[in-house]
């Protein structure tokens, strides 16, 4: 049984940040969970961009303090208990992933923000940072997300993309136990990354086919099995699979099925291919138009 029972959202109080704080209190809501929103304050230069960014004035943290709080009564529904804390003197991912690990935070909530190629390649975004990082869950709101529900509820639609690794096994838990509370639809999808457009001799064409399309039958079997029987009973249960790239695929095929959540197991990447390649997790955090929650196994 997974429990959410204390959600960090970082924030810099910018309309990305005050969508993803709104999601935040949805999901507080729905959990009766405990609510930290949490600031990384700082001057002259973001600390995004430096590892030890300059300390604040006693007078300066406690303005910090004033402003977080005032931007959170703006988004937060009467009566709603949201806890604020204000962190300086060290770099923002630094600080946020200490925050979630010294609590401990059974989620992060945080916003994407549009960065242009060049600077996610020499920096990433502290979203992207943050969920290699976090040692739980991250749920990454897009700037292009709809906006949260008024009132506390479940996501109704939920894609799960599965690639049979242990992160998509847990993954997959995460997505099992959200369509469960929402009693909709939760759609499991795998990806083959096969090159189909390739010219082939045409004595091989035919068979590499064959193989291509017994290998796919077995794969949704395999998917299928995934789910208990008893899952079908509370949820209508889709299982699909699909060829191309795999971040595309996933964010076409969320879109097409009208997915309110993607649901994905985060791998551990070396920095050098981060760099140079990404990963179909941050491609998917960064090209997806709904929250995306990000599950290590």
């Amino acid at each position: 049984m997974i429990e959410i029972q204390r959600i960090l959202c970082p924030v810099d109080r910018s309309l990305t940040s005050g969508r993803a704080l709104d999601y935040g209190l949805m999901l507080a809501g729905w959990y009766e969970a405990a609510l930290t929103a949490f600031e990384v304050a700082w001057i002259n230069a973001p600390p995004a961009t430096i590892a030890s960014p300059p300390g604040l004035s006693p007078a300066q943290l406690q303005d910090f303090e004033a402003d977080l709080r005032l931007f959170v009564d703006r988004h937060a529904p009467a009566g709603a208990a949201v806890t604020t804390k204000v962190a300086h003197g060290a770099a923002a991912v630094t600080a946020i992933v200490e925050e979630a690990r010294a609590w401990p935070a059974d989620l992060i909530v945080i916003g994407t923000h549009g960065h242009s190629g060049f600077e996610r390649f020499l920096l990433g975004s502290v979203a992207e940072k943050t969920l290699r990082k976090a040692p739980c869950p991250v749920l990454t709101i897009p700037p292009s997300a709809p906006g949260a529900p008024a009132q506390p509820q479940p996501f109704t639609s939920i894609l799960c993309a599965v690639d049979f690794s242990p992160a998509s096994s847990r993954a997959l838990e995460y997505g099992l136990q959200l369509a469960q509370e929402s009693g909709r639809r939760l759609t499991l999808l795998h990806v083959f990354d096969w090159d189909e457009d390739r010219l082939l001799p045409a004595q091989f064409d035919q068979a590499t086919r064959q193989i291509r399309d017994e290998h796919r039958e077995a794969v949704h079997d395999r998917l299928a099995a995934l789910v208990p029987e008893t899952a079908r009973t509370w949820c209508d249960v889709r299982v699909m699979t699909a060829t191309g790239r795999p971040h595309e695929e996933v964010v076409r095929i969320a879109a097409q099925e009208g997915a309110d959540l993607i649901v994905l197991g985060a791998h551990g990447r070396r920095t050098l291919d981060l760099i140079f390649f990404g990963s179909t997790t941050n491609q998917v955090v960064r090209s997806a138009t709904c929250p995306v929650l990000t599950v290590r196994a």
